[in-house]
């Protein structure tokens, strides 16, 4: 059996199954939840929140040099190496008509729903120098972030931070008129009310535990906004679509997760319709999960070379 990872991206640093030495190393604290499993691999229960946020702590500041991230209880952590990939494959979408991947401050992202975790533009900076905006609706994530960002005065000038004041719109408020972006990225609310996301987290917990669990652990955490949302996924991907049209000319690769693949027809449909030009479906696997990106450009090709001059 490989002991790698191997539906992760080839760019992606946690394709080898998890160094806890190095990892203790990092965060002495993490060696309380470490331990051997009856399958003789080294691992932590993952169903417990402190000790993923642990390991979080220990792969950002290992792997990208992040010192002290840290999340509050109540937010979302999210798995580093599903985050990772997102980043690695949206590269390879710019990457498409230049010699090689575009680095350094030449590409601009920007993260909607960046969360208290800043998860996604601390990989993408770190990974490649781009410059990230990461938006947020929710304001004490946004403190956290910042917070984070605080504790790694090199990332204050490559990584910006900006408050949704409207819930209702997505794009609205974040981008200024002289603003150009080379993507936009999104872990959009899954679920479309408060009780499909606590039983969702239930079921999670009990595939962890294989064992008859009866109350959610919240070991996923997640703030209401960042969990679910009414009419959940399709609805807030919908809206996104929808909204993205108003700044076709400003944004070159528009991006979003998809985590239930029977949403892409309609929103594929809704694309055509409004004209995009070209519209991708990428496949990422982490283990026994299979999530897709959809993205999207109004861009013609012959014009996207310009967004990196």
């Amino acid at each position: 059996m490989s002991t790698e990872k191997s539906g992760l991206h080839t760019r992606n640093l946690h394709r080898n199954p998890y160094d806890f030495d190095s990892l203790i190393s990092c965060v002495p604290e993490l060696r309380q939840y470490v331990f051997t499993n009856s399958y003789q691999t080294v691992t932590i229960n993952f169903s417990i929140s402190k000790a993923v946020k642990l390991l979080n702590k220990a792969l950002l500041l290992h792997f990208y040099n992040v010192k002290d991230w840290d999340i509050p209880d109540a937010n979302l952590c999210p798995p580093i190496p599903g985050r990772a990939d997102y980043v690695h494959y949206i590269a390879d979408l710019i990457a498409e008509q230049q010699p090689e991947i575009p680095t350094g401050t030449s590409v601009r992202g920007l993260d909607i729903g960046t969360g208290a975790n800043l998860v996604y533009p601390l990989i993408a900076h770190k990974s490649y120098g781009w410059k990230m905006l990461g938006t947020d609706i929710n304001q004490d994530s946004l403190e956290n972030a910042q917070h984070i960002l605080n504790h790694n005065p090199d990332l204050s000038s490559f990584i910006q931070l900006k408050k949704q004041p409207n819930p209702d719109y997505i794009f609205k408020n974040n981008i200024d008129p002289k603003d150009r972006f080379t993507f936009s990225m999104c872990n959009p609310p899954f679920h479309d009310s408060e009780e499909s996301a606590v039983k969702g987290n239930l079921r999670k917990t009990k595939n962890l535990n294989k064992s008859k669990v009866q109350k959610p652990l919240l070991n996923f955490g997640g703030q209401q906004s960042e969990l679910w949302c009414e009419g959940g996924e399709l609805a807030f991907i919908t809206k996104m679509i929808n909204e993205s049209v108003l700044y076709s000319s400003q944004i070159l690769w528009f991006t979003c997760l998809v985590s239930k693949k029977d949403n892409l027809f309609k929103l594929t449909t809704l694309l055509k319709k409004l004209k995009a030009v070209e519209v991708k479906t990428i496949d990422m696997a982490q283990g026994q999960k299979i999530s897709r990106i959809l993205a999207w450009t109004f861009i013609p090709q012959q014009n996207r070379k310009d967004w990196f001059l």
